[in-house]
C-alpha cells in the first residue's frame, strides 16, 4: 500500500464528518425546543439528528469498502 493510499484509508469519509456535525446541530436544536418549549424545534432536532446518524452510517460504509479494496490492492 502505497504512502497516499494509507494517508486516504485513515481518513473518515466526509459523510461521517458531517453527519457527526448534524447529530451535534439535532442535539442542539432538540435542547432548544425543549427548553423554549417549541415543539417544532424540538422535532425538527430529532429529525436532524436521525438524518445525521444515517448519513454518519452511510459514510462508514463507504469507509469499509474503501478498505477492504485498498487491502485486496495489496
Amino acid at each position: 500500500m502505497s504512502r497516499q493510499q494509507r494517508r486516504l484509508s485513515s481518513m473518515p469519509d466526509k459523510d461521517v464528518v458531517e453527519g457527526k456535525l448534524k447529530q451535534a446541530e439535532g442535539k442542539a436544536q432538540d435542547a432548544l425546543g425543549d427548553v423554549t418549549g417549541n415543539t417544532d424545534d424540538d422535532l425538527a432536532g430529532k429529525a436532524k439528528q436521525v438524518e445525521g446518524k444515517v448519513q454518519e452510517g452511510v459514510g462508514r460504509v463507504k469507509d469499509a469498502v474503501r478498505d477492504d479494496l485498498n487491502r485486496d490492492r495489496v
